[in-house]
């Protein structure tokens, strides 16, 4: 069936219908950036969606905290601005967005499309799974592989136990306050304290050898590699303010965590990094 004899059949789009339209796409593309998606991914998918319900065109503009959007239908331009806030990163959201975006897709090839399309889609957002792991759970395993990358590194026993519970304390602390509402450079610089001043235990009571491991494997949690990687990824891909706002949000999170390091070895009174 070609694409020609596909738009005659579907239904004339109204102004309200349209409006209907790019509020869906933007919440799309809303929720694909609060959870970490690529930019290519996340104009890409929302411009397939747009088309799939049937306009002719969808524009997408992004900056690092909002989002342009533009519908196009028959010479009918239709354009908003939402502001976004980053949620954390969620594979499992942007895998359930994803799905169902190519179902719609499939609706519209196999003809299956109605009315009622756009209210079914608004349902499935709403009905997003957004279940997370407990976060005692999260904190463990965070601690288990801060504890893991001291032994790797050098460390006893006894060093990659203290490094354990410095993981699961600075993890549990970030989620504390991440799940308040704290701004996000904050968290950091009160995570690296506490991470490093727990750490940091193991030189005072002389636990095990390689006491400096201790402290350098409880803040790495703190390595914001995600976002410096999809930083690098908008800009080869040709999102360059994107790449350069992504960058500087992760350079802003590594600069916060060595000032939170820096304050623990000043109030511990410890005068050099190796310990």
């Amino acid at each position: 069936m070609s694409d020609v004899s596909l738009v005659k059949k579907l239904p004339y789009l109204s102004y309200e219908e349209q409006q209907r339209i790019t509020r869906l796409c933007v919440r799309c593309a809303l929720l694909l950036m609060q959870y970490g998606a690529e930019s290519v991914v996340v104009v890409d998918l929302t411009k397939r969606l747009g088309v799939a319900l049937g306009v002719g065109s969808v524009e997408c503009g992004l900056s690092f905290n909002a989002i342009t959007l533009t519908t196009l239908y028959h010479g009918q331009c239709i354009t908003t601005v939402r502001n976004t806030v980053h949620q954390g990163i969620n594979i499992n959201i942007l895998v359930q967005i994803q799905q169902i975006i190519l179902n719609v897709e499939h609706q519209r090839h196999s003809d299956e499309r109605d009315e009622h399309t756009v209210t079914h889609i608004e349902k499935q957002l709403d009905g997003i799974d957004r279940t997370t792991y407990p976060n005692m759970l999260t904190a463990f395993f965070v601690g288990m592989s801060c504890a893991c990358f001291a032994y790797l590194n050098g460390g006893d026993l006894v060093i990659s136990f203290v490094t354990l519970v410095a993981g699961f304390c600075a993890m549990h602390t970030r989620m504390y306050l991440s799940a308040h509402h704290f701004n996000p450079f904050v968290v950091v610089i009160i995570t690296a304290f506490v991470a490093t001043l727990l750490g940091a235990m193991t030189y005072f009571l002389q636990l095990g050898i390689h006491a400096d491991v201790a402290v350098a494997s409880s803040v790495l949690l703190l390595v914001p590699s995600f976002p410096i990687i999809n930083a690098l990824s908008d800009i080869l891909k040709g999102y360059i303010n994107m790449g350069l706002g992504r960058w500087m949000f992760a350079t802003m999170l590594t600069l916060s965590a060595c000032v939170g390091i820096v304050i623990a070895l000043i109030f511990l009174r410890i005068p050099h990094w190796g310990l």
